[in-house]
């Protein structure tokens, strides 16, 4: 079960922020931005819809942002709709639209409870929007097409997946004789951002959005490039002093053990892995993933940082550093005769690969005050890494150009209205998030327990208070939205 939980494969959950790091030679990367490692309630990774929810294709426009004839492409963009629970066009029912992130939107509605679990009380339409480049949703007629080069990535970004969020929308509104239906926009992660996003680009489309843990800070060195890793790095020290410091010296014991001779050969029996170590970094970049994915979704009830640090602090008095770190590791991981190292190369076949050396830059760097061994942020051998594999340039201070995050509370308080930035701060990522009130209608709702995009998920009968407090606070301030929308109508 651990092994679905936490499972490396985060591209079928949301938002999945694939941030990329070099170390020495090596590729390394943080935890995507997905809403969860996988579902809190163990979900089949098969994709199923109920009955209720209808999959259909609407022939999108290729770029919404000029006249080229190229341009006037389309492709098929798929949405999948629950009309169960709606009032109707002349009730003024709400629709709830989860502005997809980068995946397969099949895998949303059995994982986030909180649009299915609250449309029959708003008698709301529920609309779930493919992102382009992600699923099905795949311009040029194929993902080898569309992959081919620059010139066919290059209509990949999040201002023409807003776009087309804005196009599909109305479009739908208009074909249902929805137009005097308020839209909510929902998304966790990526997802969440996109969220907020479309609320601050497209007010005349939703009247506000639920985005749930949205790093949206974290650009441009708004947010401390090592906040990601100092939040992990709080994570492992609450739930275990002991647990910490094992960890943290664990990394210059196994740089130690691998420059013995058959140092590698020695770490591989060790941990049993499926090949043979080709380095050390290969080791411990697979360990720094599964420690910071466990602080990242550290969900109720299983709490993986609990449950890591319970099978290091298990062992005996006088057990070693590996083996205790080893403990952990198969504790993560207890199926089968031995371990895979986690890939770390950049295929140039990943969609959210190319974001992240376009326009999503997140400076995530790691300096000595953490659990971590030091790597810090480095843009010229990030550049270098996308030049290479995509042969595209970052740029890294677009986000904040076209969306903002400079001086955010003062800017935000001016002209927006109707956000809420939901965070759980035990999530690495909710240190690049909005964690303050903003105005009266744009707030900050935080859990000093919660995790990524945990407000979200399905709901559980084992939730704790404080969850069910957060989801119900969210509730409110939604129903308060509509409530002064129609009003306005009236």
């Amino acid at each position: 079960e651990m092994v679905s939980r936490l499972s490396f494969d985060l591209f079928s959950c949301f938002f999945a922020i694939f941030v990329t790091r070099c170390l020495a030679s090596t590729h390394r990367q943080v935890p995507r931005l997905g809403i969860l490692s996988s579902s809190r309630d163990s979900i089949s990774t098969e994709t199923y819809l109920p009955p209720d929810f209808e999959v259909n294709y609407y022939t999108q426009t290729l770029d919404h942002f000029n006249y080229r004839p190229e341009s006037y492409t389309t492709f098929q963009q798929r949405y999948i709709v629950n009309s169960r629970y709606w009032g109707g066009a002349n009730t003024s029912s709400p629709i709830f639209v989860y502005t997809g992130h980068e995946g397969d939107v099949t895998r949303i509605p059995q994982i986030v409870g909180f649009m299915t679990e609250n449309a029959p009380q708003f008698k709301a339409l529920l609309v779930y929007i493919e992102h382009r480049y992600y699923g099905d949703s795949i311009p040029f007629g194929s993902i080898e097409a569309a992959f081919q080069n620059t010139s066919t990535l290059g209509y990949l970004s999040s201002t023409q997946a807003l776009a087309d969020y804005a196009e599909l929308i109305t479009y739908l509104m208009i074909n249902w004789s929805a137009e005097s239906c308020p839209v909510i926009a929902i998304g966790g992660s990526y997802g969440g951002m996109l969220s907020s996003w479309f609320r601050l680009k497209y007010p005349h489309i939703v009247i506000g959005a639920l985005a749930s843990s949205a790093p949206i800070l974290y650009f441009d060195d708004i947010t401390p490039q090592n906040g990601y890793f100092s939040v992990v790095t709080k994570d492992y020290k609450e739930a275990s002093e002991s647990c910490y410091t094992t960890i943290r010296q664990s990394w210059s014991e196994i740089d130690k053990i691998a420059a013995l001779p058959n140092g590698l050969i020695t770490l591989s029996k060790k941990f049993k892995t499926c090949e043979p170590l080709s380095s050390s970094e290969e080791l411990k970049g697979t360990l720094e993933i599964m420690f910071v994915a466990a602080a990242q979704y550290d969900h109720p009830p299983n709490y993986p940082v609990n449950k890591y640090c319970d099978a290091i602090d298990g062992l005996p008095n006088g057990s070693d550093v590996l083996s205790r770190i080893y403990a952990a590791f198969d504790a993560g991981f207890p199926s089968g005769p031995c371990h895979h190292m986690y890939d770390f190369g950049q295929p140039n076949t990943s969609a959210w690969e190319w974001q992240t050396c376009t326009e999503m830059v997140f400076p995530i760097g790691i300096d000595n005050t953490t659990m971590f061994q030091s790597s810090p942020f480095d843009l010229k051998a990030y550049t270098n890494n996308c030049e290479a594999v995509f042969h595209v340039t970052p740029r890294p201070h677009w986000v904040t150009t076209e969306f903002g995050g400079h001086n955010i509370k003062s800017v935000l308080k001016k002209f927006a209205s109707n956000i809420i930035f939901s965070n759980g701060l035990r999530d690495p990522y909710s240190i690049g998030g909005v964690l303050q009130n903003i105005s009266d209608s744009v707030v900050a709702i935080s859990t000093a327990q919660g995790s990524h995009c945990l407000d979200i998920l399905n709901a559980l009968p084992s939730d704790p208070e404080w969850l069910i407090t957060q989801r119900n606070s969210e509730i409110k301030i939604v129903q308060g939205w509509i409530a002064d929308y129609n009003a306005m109508l009236r």
